[in-house]
């Protein structure tokens, strides 16, 4: 490095008097240590100043950009009237916030529930169910209100996008004209007009990048270091507790700590207790913080959603039970045994409850069906019978101990639990699976396929008499098969239609132990005393048991979105652009989600460079070349791996998710992309065109105004505004692009003539 500048240029030139073309990248500090050079791991006192927002020129600069951004991104919020694309999921969740009304999704709360704060706030009454794409919204729901806020965040965004690459040593000019070229990035534009997650968490993020950037210009152990620190951890827990992409950003900053770290320890002015101390207090901050927030968040989400509903099903009786209005049985009498009438409820799955009801399989035997059923039901009733004995009333009470082979009574249709060697009725091909079924009349004994031994999970029950005898919610036991040795099984497979969609029921040779257990759930016993014998209930799950069901659910849930969706895309195709995704379409108007492709393709193509770049610089250095030593080729190195390597950290898992993906997944490692893109332009004026500035800012200027231009060709596709057919099928840069030009009328002339049917709401 070249030690003949100044230590700073804030000593070459006084901050004052700082104009839009100085670059605020000072020279790194190398000493002279007892045995080797070393860098001093710890910035320059001035840093700060020379990247703060502080001169009045630069802040009237930053108001423009804001209402600039305000003019572009909250233009006519409140058309479409109808809800668009996922407003479906999060306006509709926003909705059962304000009823209280217990739903699941596989996302954190945060977004959602401030959705609904800004909807309640608003005089909402959550009276509108955002059921249907399309559907007109009622007078009483100030959807624009919502979207506003959607629309402040994905403003403020741009701000902070600013502010972060000043942090991070950009130029004024260039800081200022890539965020120009943000604002009209037609894919940010479009996620920020709507009730979608993707506007706050993409907030939460840049808010995130920004503080951290922020503690990179103060000098280590200050007050303003830990308070950028704190900061960090805030927005590290929003974005975390809004979608768990924040994880990812956690995982981004969590190796620049360890970058900066290694350099930390090779400084050798730098004391032990000192790393020590800011590893640990990195430690609070930026990983306790945000648990804190995420789990704050999840208490306020689960004493918000108080009532029973629909979304209550994915969650265990246990769950269940703490929310009002909940059907499920309380004050169960505790003793099961021969003679009960018992509902059992298979652990492993969702599934629900053991059930037969009066219709056939349409494979194997074609006997009655054996299904798994999540709701309460007469037709999940059994009646327990000794297998020695069947259709016999026991006349004293009998308990049901390990070891005990039953069979199971169907009492509304007279058949018994039954299973032989037919091939299961969905899983036909696992040879592993034999069919169950429900086999028997009224007056029929049965045979001994339908004999079932009992055998009780001393492990997983309860403790005391649980694990000797069967007792109502406590034992978790198994039904092994007399006759097969089989055992009774269930996994989340569905019946087709014939079965109702209904979970199958099998028999298991070879099987994952926790889906061939159950438990007892209802129990009714005519020789046991109603009044004097022990009754037992759900127990009330803690916080932290509710936060942990919720999360298994939510991660399995999540890992089994697989269904195909028409706009669906694969990771490898979204940096190309190929594809973009439908939102609405109505009254000859479309939104259509799609990149600002100038903006989009030149991420894609800096990205590819700067690698190859990198690997010559290596290959260079190791055949003897010097290495470029000026502070902005540094800092340009420096700032652009840290930004990639963002991109990398939100993109690459993006491959080993089996679920349904979009091309909006893409936009948190693209808005990293778009930070190292911006040095790429910056590293043009301040190195590669040093001599003559000019011209590298015209370079950076005509590309803003390239993105400028795309964004005004297809700025219908976001506004949902009138177009033509002509000019549709003109924008088509990709065959793939395949956003419906033959909905558009021919002329604008069409569009004054157009009339709206009246809703029917």
């Amino acid at each position: 490095m070249s030690s003949d500048k100044s230590d700073t240029v804030a000593e070459e030139v006084p901050i004052e008097t700082q104009t839009i073309s100085n670059d605020p990248v000072p020279d790194f500090e190398i000493k002279q240590g007892p045995v080797r050079p070393y860098l001093v791991a710890d910035v320059n006192k001035d840093l700060d100043k020379l990247r703060t927002i502080h001169t009045v020129k630069e802040k009237i600069l930053v108001l423009c950009l804001a209402l600039f951004t305000g003019a572009i991104r909250l233009y006519n919020l409140p058309y479409p009237d109808s809800v668009v694309f996922d407003e479906v999921h999060f306006g509709g969740f926003a909705s059962e916030y304000i009823r209280g009304t217990y739903f699941m999704d596989v996302h954190p709360p945060l977004a959602k529930m401030l959705f609904g704060a800004v909807g309640f706030l608003a005089g909402f009454q959550g009276d509108f169910d955002f059921e249907n794409i399309g559907d007109k919204f009622p007078a009483t729901t100030p959807y624009g209100v919502m979207r506003l806020f959607s629309g402040v965040l994905g403003s403020l965004t741009v701000v902070l996008m600013y502010a972060t690459l000043r942090f991070s040593g950009v130029s004024i000019a260039v800081a200022l004209l890539m965020s120009i070229a943000f604002v009209v990035e037609n894919s940010f534009v479009t996620i920020s007009r709507y009730i979608l997650l993707d506007a706050p968490l993409i907030f939460f993020i840049a808010l995130s990048a920004y503080s951290f950037k922020r503690f990179e210009v103060y000098q280590l152990d200050t007050l303003k270091s830990y308070k950028a620190l704190l900061t960090t951890g805030v927005a590290l827990g929003f974005a975390l507790s809004s979608k768990w992409v924040g994880l990812f950003t956690v995982a981004w900053i969590g190796l620049l700590c360890v970058w900066k770290l290694w350099f930390a320890i090779g400084d050798l002015s730098m004391k032990p207790s000192k790393i020590i101390k800011l590893t640990v207090a990195k430690l609070f901050f930026l990983l306790g913080v945000p648990f804190i927030i995420y789990t704050i968040a999840f208490k306020i989400h689960f004493d918000t959603l108080v009532n029973d509903g629909d979304g209550s099903g994915f969650m265990s009786s246990a769950f269940r039970s703490t929310l009002n209005g909940n059907s499920i049985p309380s004050d169960i009498l505790q003793d099961v045994g021969i003679s009960s009438v018992v509902t059992i409820r298979h652990v492993g799955t969702n599934g629900g409850y053991l059930h037969s009801h009066p219709h056939l399989l349409e494979t194997g035997s074609k006997q009655q069906q054996i299904t798994l059923y999540p709701h309460l039901d007469d037709n999940n009733k059994w009646i327990i019978e000794l297998s020695t004995k069947p259709g016999v009333t026991i006349p004293s009470f009998e308990e049901l101990k390990d070891g005990t082979q039953i069979r199971l009574l169907h009492p509304l249709t007279y058949c018994r639990l039954h299973s032989h060697d037919f091939p299961a009725p969905v899983s036909e091909f696992s040879d592993w699976q034999r069919e169950v079924s429900c086999y028997g009349a009224h007056g029929y004994e049965g045979d001994i396929n339908d004999s079932w031994i009992v055998e009780i999970d001393q492990d997983s029950s309860a403790p005391g008499d649980a694990q000797q005898r069967i007792v109502a919610l406590d034992t978790i036991f198994r039904l092994k098969h007399a006759a097969t040795g089989c055992y009774l099984f269930s996994h989340e497979v569905n019946l087709p239609a014939w079965g109702f969609e209904q979970q199958e029921v099998t028999c298991a040779a070879q099987a994952k132990y926790g889906l061939t257990t159950w438990y007892v759930e209802n129990n009714e016993n005519l020789n046991l005393d109603e009044e004097t014998s022990t009754r037992i209930s759900y127990k009330k799950p803690s916080f932290w048991k509710k936060f942990v069901e919720s999360h298994q659910k939510m991660w399995h849930i999540n890992k089994n979105l697989v269904d195909t969706h028409f706009y669906a895309s694969y990771p490898d195709a979204w940096p190309f652009l190929s594809r973009g995704i439908s939102y609405w379409g109505e009254e000859h108007r479309r939104v259509y989600l799609l990149g600002n492709a100038i903006m989009w393709w030149s991420v894609s193509l800096f990205a590819a460079m700067f690698v190859g770049i990198v690997a010559l610089e290596l290959i260079s250095w190791q055949l003897g070349a010097p290495i470029l030593n000026d502070s902005n080729v540094i800092n340009f190195h420096i700032q652009t791996i840290h930004y990639l390597l963002g991109f990398a950290i939100h993109y690459i898992p993006s491959f080993l998710m089996k679920r349904q993906l979009f091309l909006h997944h893409y936009l948190p490692a693209y808005y990293f992309g778009i930070l190292a893109l911006a040095h790429a332009f910056d590293i043009t004026v301040s190195f590669i065109c040093k001599r003559k500035r000019t011209v590298g800012l015209a370079f950076t200027v005509v590309f803003t105004l390239g993105c400028i231009y795309f964004f005004n060709t297809f700025k219908p596709l976001v506004y949902g505004s009138d177009w033509t057919k002509s000019e549709c099928l003109k924008s088509k840069w990709l065959p793939n692009w395949d956003y419906d030009c033959s909905t558009y009328f021919d002329t604008y002339e069409e569009y004054k003539n157009m009339t709206i049917p009246a809703s029917t709401e």
